[in-house]
Order: structure tokens, then C-alpha cells, then sequence
């Protein structure tokens, strides 16, 4: 891919990686480059202190960026995890909203301990919200936002009409 994202924390990001490779099936870290003495005057970080860490989640590439606390992460951006059933949801929304805020938790949306927000999602909940069927896909979508973390089996029974 020439396409991969860059998320700038707050020298939390060799933790930050760490976190999610223990999530992640298939992750690892790739590579950690440090900060020197050259440019410190606009960077303004410690040399020897990690500038970037590399890192896959699942083969996906990214970059965590200790940059300074300039900018934060918000619901603007974030990263859907499509999940076939619900031990996969309950793994990764479970682990993620590990020390997130509690509040940052709706219609199946987790913010973790570093702010960065995800999105556990079913991947049967489109194919409910998207059905011909409006009165069905009504009650799914009812259903789906009175939710924190997806629950599948009680998705597919608003979809169905059953309680």
C-alpha cells in the first residue's frame, strides 16, 4: 500500500504500538528512530527519546509520531475494525476501551487510553441497515443506537421483529 497513516502522540507512542500489537493478530513492530541533536530547535524533543515508531496491525501499516502535545486525536478520524462474530467484537472493543474514557463509548465507536477512536463494527450490521426492507433495517438501526458495544445476536432480532 502507498497509503498509511501517521498518528501523532505525545511520547506515547512506542507504548502506544506495543498496545495494539497485543491486540492485533498478525502485528509487530518494524522499526524505531530516535531523535538526534539536528533540529531540535523545531522539534523541541530530548535526542535519544523515540521520534517514530513503525509498526503492523494485521499487515495494515502505521507510523505512531512522538510530536509533542500540539495536537490531539478526535472522533474526526477513525479506524473501523470489521468483526465476523461477536468473541471477535467482544476481543477487540473489550481490550481497546482499556483505560479509555467511558463516555467516548457509543453505537459500537471506542476512544482507547490514547485517545485514538475505533470503530468495532459487526460485519452483518450494513447488510441490516442496508436492507430493501426500511421497516427492518429501521429497527436494526434503532437498535444499533441504543448500544455501546455491538451486540450481533440482538441486532438480528430487531432486524427480525423479535422483542
Amino acid at each position: 500500500m502507498k497509503i498509511a497513516p501517521c498518528l501523532w502522540f505525545d511520547g506515547q507512542a512506542e507504548q502506544a504500538a506495543n498496545f495494539y500489537i497485543n491486540i492485533f493478530k498478525n502485528s509487530k513492530i518494524t522499526d524505531i528512530a530516535y531523535y538526534g541533536e539536528a533540529g531540535q530547535e523545531q522539534h523541541g524533543q530530548q535526542a535519544g527519546s523515540v521520534m517514530t515508531v513503525v509498526f503492523e496491525l494485521d499487515g495494515l501499516k502505521f507510523t505512531g509520531l512522538n510530536g509533542g502535545p500540539t495536537f490531539k486525536f478526535n472522533e474526526a478520524i477513525s479506524f473501523q475494525i470489521e468483526c465476523e462474530t461477536q468473541a471477535e467484537v467482544d476481543h477487540y472493543w473489550n481490550h481497546l476501551a482499556e483505560g479509555g474514557p467511558p463516555e467516548a463509548q457509543i453505537c459500537g465507536w471506542v476512544k482507547d487510553k490514547f485517545g485514538v477512536s475505533w470503530q468495532v463494527v459487526p460485519k452483518i450490521l450494513p447488510v441490516l441497515l442496508m436492507d430493501e426492507d426500511k421497516v427492518k433495517a429501521a429497527r436494526a438501526m434503532t437498535a444499533m443506537m441504543g448500544m455501546k458495544k455491538m451486540d450481533i445476536a440482538a441486532l438480528q432480532r430487531a432486524f427480525d421483529g423479535e422483542g
